[in-house]
C-alpha cells in the first residue's frame, strides 16, 4: 500500500501518517525501487490503533507507552483485539441511535434533550419552586448527558422516591440552609433523613464505589453553599456506607 491508501483505509490524513513517521510514533516502512513507502498490513494495523488510542484521549506520548508495552504480539491477537473494539463501538452506536430515535419522538421539554428513563422521571415529580429541588434536576440531566450505564436504572428505582410529597419538605429544609454555617445543628439529623429516604432499589444500582466526592460526585459538591454542602457529602457517605453494607450481606 503508498501512503495514501493506508491513511485512507484507516481513517486518517496522509500528513498524519508522515507526523508519526518523523516524531517515531509509526516506524518507516520499506520503501519500493522507486522511492515510495511500502506498507503492510500490520503497518494498517499499528496505524489504527494509534488512531483509536488518540481517539479516547491519550496523548502521543501516552500513544507511545502502551505500543511499547504491545511490543512483540502476534499480529492475530492484535487484529482480534481491534475486532472486539469494533463491535464494542457499534453496540455503543447502536444504544446511542435507540436513545437518539426515543428523543426524536418524544414532546420537545424545557429541561432539553433527555434520556427516556430520565423524562419519564421528571414527568412524575411533583411540581415545586425549591432552588434544591431545581439543582437536583440540572445534576440528574448532567448524569443522564455523561451517558453512564448506570443512569437508566437509577432513574427508573429513583421514581418512588420523585412521587414521594414529603421529599418537598426535605428539600424545603435544605433550601433553609442556603446561607447557614458548616456546623449547623440542622445539618446532621437532615442528612440522616435523605439517606434513610432512598429506596433500597436504588442501591441495588449505584455501581460499585458510588456515590463518593470524587469525580463526578465532587463537581456536584462544589454546586452547593457550604452548609448544603456539607449536607449533601455526608449523604454520599451514608449512600457509600449502605451500599457496602449491601454488598457485603
Amino acid at each position: 500500500m503508498r501512503i495514501g491508501e493506508i491513511a485512507a483505509l484507516v481513517g486518517v490524513t496522509s500528513r498524519t501518517v508522515r507526523h508519526y513517521h518523523h516524531i517515531g510514533l509509526l516506524p518507516e516502512p520499506a520503501r519500493q525501487a522507486n522511492g515510495y513507502r511500502s506498507y503492510t498490513v500490520r503497518d494498517a494495523v499499528l496505524l489504527a490503533r494509534i488512531r483509536r488510542l488518540t481517539e479516547i484521549g491519550l496523548s502521543l506520548d501516552e500513544v507511545r507507552d502502551v505500543l511499547a508495552d504491545e511490543a512483540g504480539r502476534e499480529l492475530a491477537e492484535v487484529l482480534g483485539e481491534l475486532d472486539a473494539d469494533l463491535a464494542r463501538q457499534e453496540r455503543e452506536i447502536h444504544r446511542r441511535r435507540q436513545v437518539l430515535a426515543a428523543l426524536l419522538a418524544a414532546p420537545p421539554s424545557s429541561d432539553g434533550p433527555l434520556s427516556p428513563a430520565l423524562a419519564a422521571l421528571l414527568e412524575h415529580a411533583p411540581a415545586t419552586g425549591s432552588p434544591a429541588a431545581a439543582k437536583d434536576r440540572e445534576h440528574l440531566a448532567l448524569l443522564d448527558a455523561a451517558g453512564d450505564e448506570a443512569g437508566s436504572g437509577v432513574f427508573a428505582a429513583l421514581r418512588p422516591l420523585a412521587e414521594d410529597p414529603a421529599v418537598l419538605g426535605l428539600y424545603e429544609r435544605l433550601d433553609e440552609l442556603e446561607g447557614a454555617r458548616v456546623d449547623d445543628p440542622r445539618i446532621a439529623p437532615l442528612a440522616a433523613e435523605l439517606v434513610a429516604a432512598v429506596p433500597d432499589e436504588v442501591l441495588a444500582v449505584i455501581p460499585a464505589g458510588e456515590p463518593s466526592a470524587t469525580g463526578l460526585g465532587q463537581v456536584l459538591l462544589d454546586d452547593y453553599p457550604p452548609a448544603q454542602r456539607e449536607v449533601v457529602r455526608r449523604v454520599m457517605e451514608g449512600l457509600a456506607g449502605r451500599v457496602r453494607g449491601r454488598s457485603g450481606a
